[in-house]
């Protein structure tokens, strides 16, 4: 819900229900990089409610519009990093599997061993103390 004055469109208040300080403070931060933005900030009125309110000053632009554009590159930005992860898991999952079969082929039937029991067993020279 959009609070500001009909004779100045360029300052609004917009509350937002059922949202917290991790919406609040993204929705800020892009924001703040946009060069049309005198001034925004949010504020929780209560820490029962979950509500959020946050304030946008424009240097002339509507801020409707400015504060409709910032949670549209919000979107972008969330969309970017969730494939970045996603791929990043594929490729993870992917060398796991690689290295799992390389491990396997290696240890010559003895079953499947982990990493890094078999990187000790094949690169650290071996000797046997045999004082004992």
């Amino acid at each position: 819900m959009e609070h500001g004055s009909l004779e100045d469109s360029s300052a609004s208040t917009f509350s937002i229900a059922e949202e917290d300080h991790t919406l609040a403070n993204s929705v800020r931060f892009v924001l703040n990089q946009d060069p049309r933005v005198a001034f925004c900030g949010y504020s929780i009125p209560h820490p029962a409610d979950n509500k959020v309110n946050i304030r946008v000053q424009t240097t002339g632009d509507p801020a409707k519009d400015v504060f409709k554009d910032a949670l549209q590159d919000l979107i972008v930005m969330c969309q970017h990093v969730r494939g970045t992860f996603d791929n990043a898991v594929v490729d993870h999952r992917s060398n796991i599997s690689a290295q799992q079969m390389d491990i396997d082929s290696n240890s010559q039937g003895c079953g499947t061993i982990s990493k890094r029991l078999y990187q000790m067993l094949t690169s650290a020279p071996h000797s046997i103390d045999k004082t004992n």
